[in-house]
């Protein structure tokens, strides 16, 4: 729960080798020592599972995606062995947002549809509607607006009946923060600003609220997206002026592309006022790469 936090809160770089130093020290030795047909084995080969699941998931934030795969997948093994299968979808849910991310769609659809279908005997809302937002994502990856936005609805549908209590401490952070900025992602993948636009701004206020900066520096990028979209020059470097402010809080690799991204997208914009302030905070805070 502690290293969750810091990942959550400060971002996949930040503790990610001291989270590898626990389980190369702590967590492996007892591993070897325990057999999962045992009780007391079945619970430390679950507690594994979501350390490595973790230690994916950190490594995927900071970039370093070979090193988060092969974690993800141990994490699954582990899982499989322990017989959870909440755990198992958690962690192809992960492997499908890498998927996405890194520009593989069609695979991220293969493993996003498995693991719903491996909860069938089971129920966690929280994974359900995890599932279905990243399905959205690699429906609106390739081209798919009607998919997507059925998925987005299926996902909204779980997501209103999560029960927190209900829920393993690892799905805390399946929330409105996280699922709307999801949405947002995938119709801002679709280019449809407006929709874009409305569920950015629910996980920016979300993310503020809980200071979550990684997650609100997303929202906010998105955010100079939709604006930039719908030709709002002030509006986009205003969000963009803000996304810079939140990247430079947190160590996630995927807060500095989001920069870098609008970088790019502003560029040719540089002559505006507002624009130039952006490009000079960004510079002073976040150096370009030469």
């Amino acid at each position: 729960g502690i290293f969750q936090e810091m990942d959550v809160m400060r971002g996949g770089g930040h503790a990610r080798h001291q989270l590898a130093d626990y389980v190369t020290t702590v967590v492996t030795p007892l591993l070897r020592e325990n057999d999962p047909a045992t009780d007391t084995g079945r619970a430390l080969y679950e507690a594994g599972a979501e350390q490595l699941y973790l230690l994916g998931w950190m490594a995927y934030d900071d970039g370093q995606h070979s090193l988060a795969q092969r974690y993800l997948v141990q994490a699954l093994r582990l899982a499989q062995e322990a017989r959870c299968p909440e755990l198992g979808a958690h962690v192809l849910a992960g492997l499908s947002d890498q998927a996405t991310l890194t520009g593989n769609p069609q695979d991220a659809l293969q493993l996003a549809r498995p693991a719903r279908a491996g909860l069938r005997d089971t129920r966690s809302e929280a994974c359900l509607a995890d599932l279905w937002a990243l399905q959205a994502r690699a429906e609106a990856a390739l081209g798919d607006a009607k998919a997507a936005a059925r998925s987005v609805a299926q996902s909204e549908r779980h997501a209103a009946n999560i029960n927190v209590e209900d829920e393993p401490e690892w799905a805390r952070f399946i929330d409105p923060a996280y699922l709307n900025g999801e949405y947002a992602h995938a119709f801002r993948d679709l280019g449809r600003a407006d929709e874009t636009a409305e569920f950015a701004a629910r996980s920016a206020d979300e993310a503020a609220r809980q200071h979550r900066a990684r997650r609100g520096s997303l929202a906010h990028a998105t955010l100079a997206r939709a604006a930039l979209a719908d030709h709002d020059l002030e509006a986009a470097a205003a969000e963009a002026t803000t996304t810079v402010r939140l990247a430079v809080a947190v160590r996630s690799s995927r807060s500095v592309e989001a920069v870098e991204d609008l970088r790019t997208r502003l560029d040719a914009h540089k002559s505006s006022p507002p624009v130039a302030d952006f490009f000079d905070l960004a510079e002073a805070l976040l150096p370009a790469a030469s």
